[in-house]
């Protein structure tokens, strides 16, 4: 057999309508026409599947943003703030990009709590859809990392602080700590080494993030998308992703796109802490020192617990716990609009949630001490008691039923 002459195969490529060269050499738009265009989505999915969406559009925002700092900014602990004040002040628009920046991590961290929220609620963990839970908690985790490591990065004196206290959680490790202080401060106390570590880490985690995202959505679109109602949709009940969802998606960011603005032109407070607006003085510890307020209700179990191992073991257990959520709850139904009695602890865990942050934000003395604890004691208890127990209920009532 012979295969067609070359002139065949050019006149074919010289007919064919445009865009079919490339097309049927790498075949990017049928890839998308299927996953993106064509792929069923639920009828009943709500305004939370369009987090998702918001969460690429700002994840997007933050790393072209973050390529511009990175270019003008100096890792040293001499350089790194006059470096942060000439973006501010010299490269054009740097006030306005760094504003993005700095309100895009606020808000990206809001929106992936409440995305959690939503897999929560709604089961999007069970079988099987684990794999997608998976590698949502790896983001959270990673994220959490990188914003701390960007918090640091432009060494005010709120920077140099927090770099301190990590330092010290570090320590208290038992026989590893101090070494693995050295390692993370790159000496006694936070420098050069610290800053140039959380710059290559906060560079570096960024593209990660990118990859594990795209990971992430593969596993969605493998798996298929949940809904609402727990149940997965036929045919009837599904409609395709465009142009049905994509609206909704575009609307979703559109207005996050609006509170963005608002807060970065309107209310700027809430995302600026004044105190970092000095330049870092090891001989001045501030009278108070606080984390962002996405990590307040783990600085709460932090600060809740009497010796500080206990409260790092605690704090980065609150996060890895939701690791084993998929086999913690092992009940056949799906949703807690059929489970009142998860649904009722589920509100509780949010409320447990804030309460933590709050206790956090007030150093967790007096009273705020008691609810911390307690606060905590209850996060704890929904995922290790309440999930596990909640699920043989339910199973053992199918079985009656049946």
């Amino acid at each position: 057999m012979t295969g067609p002459s070359s002139t065949e195969t050019d006149s074919d490529d010289v007919d064919a309508p445009p865009g079919t060269w490339l097309e049927r050499r790498l075949p990017v738009g049928r890839f998308l026409s299927v996953q993106f265009g064509r792929f069923p989505m639920p009828r009943s999915a709500n305004v939370l599947w369009t987090v998702g969406a918001m969460l690429s559009a700002v994840l997007l925002l933050m790393l072209l943003s973050g390529l511009v700092l990175a270019m003008n900014y100096t890792p040293t602990a001499a350089g790194a703030f006059a470096s942060i004040e000439a973006i501010e002040r010299r490269v054009p628009s740097g006030w306005l990009i760094r504003s993005m920046h700095m309100a895009g991590a606020s808000l990206f961290l809001g929106a992936l709590y409440l995305h959690l929220f939503r897999g929560l609620y709604y089961g999007s963990y069970k079988k099987p859809r684990e794999l997608v839970w998976l590698f949502g908690i790896l983001l959270l985790a990673m994220t959490m990392v990188t914003a701390f490591a960007g918090y640091v990065l432009p060494w005010g004196q709120m920077s140099y602080w927090g770099a301190d206290i990590a330092g010290q959680a570090l320590a208290s490790i038992p026989v590893i700590g101090p070494f693995l202080e050295r390692v993370f401060l790159d000496g006694n106390q936070p420098g050069d080494g610290t800053i140039h570590h959380l710059f290559v880490l906060h560079f570096t985690l960024a593209f990660a993030i990118l990859a594990v995202v795209g990971v992430h959505v593969a596993t969605v679109h493998i798996a298929g998308s949940g809904n609402p109602d727990g149940v997965e949709p036929d045919r009837k009940g599904s409609l395709p992703f465009t142009p049905y969802f994509a609206i909704k998606d575009a609307c979703g960011v559109a207005v996050f796109a609006l509170v963005l603005a608002a807060v970065m032109f309107l209310f700027p407070d809430l995302i600026i802490e004044t105190a970092n607006y000095r330049p870092a003085n090891p001989l001045h510890t501030p009278t108070s020192i606080e984390p962002e307020w996405y990590f307040l209700p783990f600085f709460g179990i932090l600060q809740a617990i009497p010796f500080k191992f206990g409260g790092l073991v605690a704090s980065a257990g609150a996060v890895l716990v939701l690791f084993f959520v998929p086999w913690l709850d092992t009940s056949p139904v799906r949703s807690a609009r059929q489970r009142p009695l998860y649904r009722a602890s589920m509100m509780g865990l949010v409320v447990a949630f804030v309460l933590l942050g709050y206790a956090g934000s007030h150093h967790v003395e007096g009273n705020w001490l008691l609810i911390a604890r307690c606060a905590a004691l209850f996060y704890f208890f929904h995922f290790l008691v309440l999930m596990p127990l909640l699920s043989r209920r339910e199973k053992a009532a199918l079985k009656d039923v049946s």
